[in-house]
């Protein structure tokens, strides 16, 4: 891995392959390591970018709220040390939600954007609410909030079939330190609407959703695309395409990166 530094905080990445760059932007309470199946078949044909955004992996926490702003800058931050001027950005879930940040901020270092699990809406009441539950659970007792936490992030079926994996999942995120946590929930709760840069974008947008996905609601995920030219694959499970879709994720995104 390596590291720069911003705001006087470490900001840890890694940069694998040639050609055009591709930023994958992992999600909450996990870390560049889910990229792992992937970055060696991107690596082929694509210069591919991973990193630990704020208060995850091995990047320092900045203060008690990280903003999807403050993540884009330090995604920006990372890109201009290794002199990419434009990138395809794959975000699951928050990394979703930094890489709309990101759009909105440069919109002309985007070649192209893939939503992964993820939605353009801004949070609603109710789950502004639920931020702020969870910010009092995981101050109560981290260790079960977080190993709950991802258990409810996969379909129902896939908790019995996962096991192994979703173990893997749970022992990334117990590494993220409670600020890192607290500061990502609070800053996932203010984040902005973005919906309408699905409408106005001149790049490529692809919006991969999960059927069953026990945090994303499927229909409202469709009603944000209605009369867009944004290109849609839906997997049959839950939250975690990476890992309860991993072959047919590979195949949609080189499918995708292909046409660009």
């Amino acid at each position: 891995m390596n590291q720069i530094l911003y705001k006087n905080t470490k900001i840890s990445y890694s940069d694998t392959g040639k050609g055009n760059a591709v930023v994958l932007l992992h999600g909450f309470l996990e870390n560049q390591t889910m990229w792992q199946d992937l970055v060696p078949e991107l690596s082929k044909k694509y210069r591919v970018i991973t990193l630990d955004l704020l208060g995850h992996g091995e990047t320092g926490c900045l203060g008690y709220v990280h903003s999807m702003e403050e993540n884009a800058e330090v995604v920006c931050a990372v890109l201009s040390k290794l002199r990419i001027r434009k990138a395809i950005f794959v975000g699951h879930s928050m990394g979703g939600y930094v890489a709309l940040a990101f759009a909105e901020l440069y919109p002309e270092k985007v070649r192209a954007l893939v939503l992964q699990n993820s939605t353009s809406k801004a949070d609603s009441n109710e789950r502004k609410a639920n931020r702020d539950r969870a910010i009092k659970a995981v101050k109560k007792d981290y260790t079960t909030f977080v190993r709950l936490s991802i258990s409810n992030l996969f379909s129902e079926e896939n908790r019995e079939k996962m096991i192994a994996e979703i173990e893997k999942v749970k022992i990334e995120a117990l590494k993220t330190p409670l600020q890192g946590i607290v500061a990502s929930l609070e800053g996932m709760k203010i984040r902005k609407d973005r919906e309408t840069l699905l409408r106005s974008s001149t790049y490529p947008i692809l919006l991969i959703l999960g059927e069953k996905d026990p945090v994303l609601n499927y229909e409202d995920g469709l009603k944000q695309i209605e009369n867009t030219a944004v290109k849609l694959v839906t997997f049959p499970d839950g939250h975690m395409s990476h890992i309860e879709n991993r072959e047919e994720l590979k195949k949609v995104l080189l499918g995708f990166f292909k046409g660009i």
